[in-house]
Order: C-alpha cells, then structure tokens, then sequence
C-alpha cells in the first residue's frame, strides 16, 4: 500500500471507558459531572469527537444506566465549547462463567441485555455517534467474552439508524471488518461509513505495525477510520494513524500516562496528541468539519 499520510485529522478523546482503571489514577473521571467535565476540557484542547462511558459516581464501575448518560450528554451540550459527542453502545454483552467446569451457564457477574435494552440510551440521547463493536472476543481484562452476534448486531444497527445516530464500527481484529463491509453491504450500517481501528486489546489485533496495515488495507475505500493503541503505544499510534491516512483517538479509556510515571488527564493526551499531528504537517480539524465529512447533524440540549 503506497503511503497516503492524512492532510485533515480529526482527534476523538475516550474520556473514561469501562475498564478497571478507576483506582489507578486520579484523573480517571466517575460522577457524570466528572465525566462531562473533563469530555469539555479534551474539546478545549483541540478535541473534535469525545467518545463517553458512563460509571458508578460512587464505585467507579461501569454502568448502563440511562440517567447517567443523559446527565453526562446534557452536560457536554450544555457547555460553552463544540464538540462532536460519541457514546459507547458496547455494553450489555459481558458474558462470564464461573470457571471451566461450569460451561453450561453463564456467571451472576455477567451483563447481558437484549437490543433494545443496549441501544436505549442511545436512542433516548441521540448523540451524533454511537459505537457498534462489530464482532464477539474474548477480553483478557477479567476474563469474559465481549458477544456481539450476526443478528444482534443488525438489530442495534437498525435501531441506531433509525434514530439518527451515525454508527462508528469499532474494529478489534480483521473479522470485525468483514462483518462491518457485510453490514454496509446490506444497507444496515449506512454510508457514510466510520470505523475505529481497535490495536492491542487482549486478545484482538495485536498493535505491531504489519498488523495494523493488515486493518488499514480491510478498511474500504471510501471509509473514514480512525486508529488506537493501548498504554505506552498510544502516542507512535498517533503518528502511525496520521501516515496511514487515518485520524486518531487518544484518552484515559486507552492510556492513563503522559510520560514514564506521569500521570495524564484528558486534555494533556489531546494537546500531546495535537502536537505530534502538527509536526508532522497535518491539520487538525475541529467539530464543524467533521460534522460536514461525516454528515452529523448538532443536536440541541433534550428537553426537561
């Protein structure tokens, strides 16, 4: 693939994700002010797209609760910047089993939700994005299986579309992308097509780079990607992304350093992130772009 760097990048921060990082850093955000809080301050520093979870205020776990989220949206609209918002729609499919002798039903700890139950708070927030993880796999963090079934993800496919929301396909392995082209073949994710390329989460794609082309090169023509790695890899996939024609994701959800035992918020991995795109001679383009690139429409704050 001949080397196609990208002129026009767009960053999108992942605010706090759902991982156990909660009581690894101070800077991991959990109330929904917190989380709205530092999404606005990633905007501030030049973030166009922040992608949001919500968590327990008090526990920090992960949470599908629909209140939090549209505290979290009616904050971020609410605030004084612009800023494209992403919610995740990949939760409700956390399957566990109780050890290895114990296949034949799932764990008490498992979440698993229908379609409606899943895509609800998107449907009653209607963010511009909203994630669809095109695939099942299993997780190394706590040993579950994320399951996201053929008909499971139509059925979310439909649901978000119907409501307005632009599907980001999130991408964890080159399976994931067969199934996302299957999709938009079908006419069930509809064009224009985003796809976020997911590096290094055990055990999906692995982050070293002949890897990463093998995703790049399953990305469509046409197609508008974005790329990430995990911890100290966020930062080179920054530029990784950029060269490959891509744009870029970076935030607490993936990363929780700046440098070698620095402890990083939101903001300081966009502006780092920001810097690196620059050197490199490319723009870094704001919310109206990418409102226009990918034909979102801005929503006004819900009603009370």
């Amino acid at each position: 693939m001949p080397l196609r760097m990208n002129r026009e990048v767009f960053v999108t921060c992942a605010v706090t994700g759902s991982g156990g990082t909660q009581d690894r850093s101070p800077h991991v955000p959990r109330s929904p002010r917190e989380i709205a809080d530092s999404a606005i301050e990633a905007a501030r520093a030049g973030a166009a797209i922040v992608h949001c979870h919500v968590r327990d205020p008090d526990t920090g776990a992960p949470s599908r609760r629909r209140e939090l989220y549209r505290e979290v949206t009616e904050r971020i609209r609410d605030a004084d910047v612009d800023v494209v918002l992403n919610l995740t729609a990949g939760m409700g499919g956390d399957l566990f089993f109780d050890g290895t002798e114990a296949m034949d039903r799932m764990s008490e700890r498992s979440d698993m939700a229908g379609a409606a139950e899943r895509v609800a708070h998107v449907v009653e927030c209607r963010p511009e994005i909203c994630t669809l993880d095109c695939g099942t796999m299993n997780f190394a963090e706590a040993d579950y299986v994320m399951v996201n079934t053929p008909g499971m993800l139509r059925d979310m496919a439909r649901r978000m579309t119907e409501a307005g929301v632009r599907i980001e396909i999130e991408a964890f392995d080159t399976g994931h992308l067969w199934m996302a082209r299957e999709l938009v073949r079908e006419g069930v994710i509809p064009e224009p097509v985003l796809v976020q390329l997911c590096m290094g989460v055990p055990w999906g794609a692995p982050d070293d780079l002949n890897t990463f082309m093998a995703m790049v090169n399953n990305v469509p023509q046409g197609w508008h990607f974005s790329a990430f790695s995990l911890g100290r890899h966020q930062m080179p996939y920054v530029a990784a992304a950029v060269l490959a024609g891509g744009n870029v994701r970076v935030g607490l959800e993936d990363n929780l350093f700046l440098d070698k035992g620095v402890l990083a918020t939101n903001a300081q991995l966009v502006d780092r992130a920001i810097g690196i795109i620059e050197r490199m001679g490319a723009r870094v383009i704001g919310p109206a772009e990418v409102r226009e690139r990918l034909q979102l429409v801005k929503r006004p704050p819900m009603a009370a």
